[in-house]
């Protein structure tokens, strides 16, 4: 028993210190640091019992597979990143929906998915530095075509 006691633990830390809903292959990478012999069938089963105890909540966006975050968020959103596929929280919530339901329906829940670029995957912006470099470039090249007329 000490041995799964020790395997959740480290699949509950790696979930934790992530801070953000993680896909099982996240959490067996992650939770090897702390038991390396730790296997992806161990992890999934201890998955479905965290989450049957009520200390896990899937995240299921539309044709990804399940990720896993921490019970006990507030209502939240999320972001997934186009590019490396990564999944955040989005602290934020656009409120009551239920003006965008057809006449006569009830909206009783709402799921909003933000998608797009994390900050490591959005190209790094051409400082002032560069453009500075670059106007510099240009300027010694009409300095050299008119001493060279």
């Amino acid at each position: 028993m000490e041995r799964n006691t020790r395997q959740r633990s480290a699949i509950r830390d790696a979930i934790a210190q992530a801070d953000r809903p993680l896909l099982p292959q996240e959490v067996l990478d992650a939770a090897q640091r702390e038991v390396p012999g730790l296997g992806i069938a161990t992890v999934y089963r201890n998955l479905k019992l965290l989450v049957e105890e009520g200390a896990l909540q899937a995240v299921n966006l539309p044709g990804e597979n399940t990720r896993f975050e921490l019970m006990g968020h507030q209502h939240h959103h999320h972001f997934q990143c186009r590019q490396c596929q990564r999944v955040f929280d989005v602290h934020a919530c656009p409120g009551d929906l239920s003006r965008l339901a057809p006449k006569g329906f009830t909206v009783e829940d709402h799921d909003l998915t933000l998608y797009g670029r994390c900050s490591d995957c959005v190209p790094a912006r051409p400082g002032r530095a560069h453009a500075a470099s670059a106007e510099q470039d240009r300027s010694a090249m009409r300095a050299h075509k008119q001493k060279h007329r």
